[in-house]
C-alpha cells in the first residue's frame, strides 16, 4: 500500500499501473493578473509553471502541460484546456479536490478526463472565444478587471467594423511582430459588440489566433469608434498586412478565453 510522507501529504497513489501512457484533458479557470501570461518563461512566473509544478508534486511524477494557446501578460482565462501524459491511472475527483487544495486561489480545476492518446489541446479545438470588457464609467468594482474607457463612442460604427472581419483571413495587421507561426489565416465566426448599461463588452470566436490578435482588433475598432478611423480605413488596415497601420493594443486585464471547443470523439475511450 502507498504511504504518503508528510513532505508530500497530497501526493496520490497510483490506481493501477497500464502498460502504456495515458493522456487527459484539464479544464481550468484563471485570474492573470499575478502571471506573465499562459506559457513558461525563462526569468518570470506563468500559469503553465505553477500547474506543472503542482502536479508534478501531487502525482510524484514529472509532468508537463500543453495548453490549447498561450494567454498574455494579465489576460484571464473563464475556460482554458491543456492536456499531459501519465504512466499511472488515478482518481479524478480526488486528483481535482488536492489540486485546487494545493493551487493559489487565483487558479481552479473544474475537470479533468481521459482522451484518446492522439488527442491535442492545441490542434484538435475547433474554436476559440475571448470576451473584453470595457467600463464606460468609473466602477470601483471592476477597475482590475474591465478597461475604462470615458470617450464617447459609435457602437453601431464599431459593430459595422467588426462585421466586415468575416470577409477576410489573413490577419496579420492584428499580429504580434517576430512570431513563428506558418500562416497568419483564421476564420473568425462571430465579432459584435453589446452595450448593457454603461458596460461594453466584445466577443469574438475564430478556429484560431494569433499573438495580441483580440487586443489589437479591440484597440482598432475602438479608434473607428472615436471617430478616428473610417469603415474604408478599418478595411485597407486588414489589407495592409502591417501591424503599424492598426490601433495600439488595448490592455490586457480587460480580455478573458471564455470558451475554447473541441470535437466529442477525443473523449470516446
Amino acid at each position: 500500500m502507498c504511504e504518503e510522507s508528510k513532505l508530500f501529504i497530497f501526493a496520490l497513489c497510483p490506481t493501477k499501473v497500464p502498460n502504456f501512457r495515458l493522456r487527459y484533458f484539464i479544464e481550468l479557470s484563471y485570474n492573470g493578473k499575478a502571471y506573465h501570461g499562459w506559457q513558461i518563461q525563462p526569468n518570470a512566473i506563468s500559469v503553465q509553471e505553477v500547474l506543472e509544478n503542482a502536479l508534478t508534486m501531487l502525482l510524484n511524477e514529472k509532468i508537463a502541460v500543453l495548453g490549447a494557446g498561450r494567454t498574455d501578460t494579465g489576460v484571464h482565462a473563464k475556460q482554458m484546456f491543456a492536456h499531459f501524459d501519465l504512466n499511472n491511472d488515478f482518481d479524478e475527483d480526488q486528483l481535482i479536490y488536492k489540486l485546487n487544495a494545493f493551487l493559489p486561489k487565483d487558479i481552479a480545476i473544474q475537470q479533468i478526463r481521459p482522451v484518446q492518446s492522439n488527442a491535442h489541446a492545441r490542434f484538435d479545438a475547433l474554436s476559440r472565444t475571448y470576451s473584453y470588457q470595457i467600463s464606460l464609467k468609473k466602477d470601483p468594482f471592476t477597475f482590475e478587471s474591465a478597461y475604462l474607457f470615458k470617450q464617447d463612442l459609435d457602437i453601431e460604427k464599431m459593430n459595422e467594423a467588426s462585421h466586415l472581419l468575416f470577409n477576410y483571413k489573413n490577419f496579420k495587421s492584428f499580429s504580434r511582430s517576430n512570431t513563428d507561426v506558418k500562416t497568419y489565416n483564421c476564420k473568425i465566426m462571430q465579432a459584435n459588440w453589446i452595450l448593457k448599461k454603461d458596460h461594453l463588452t466584445f466577443t469574438i470566436k475564430a478556429d484560431r489566433f494569433l499573438r495580441n490578435m483580440v487586443r489589437a482588433i479591440v484597440g482598432t475598432l475602438l479608434d473607428v469608434g472615436m471617430g478616428k478611423v473610417t469603415l474604408d480605413e478599418f478595411k485597407a488596415i486588414i489589407e495592409s498586412e502591417d501591424r503599424t497601420k492598426a490601433g495600439a493594443s488595448a490592455p490586457g486585464q480587460a480580455l478573458y478565453l471564455t470558451e475554447i471547443e473541441y470535437p466529442e470523439y477525443i473523449y470516446n475511450l
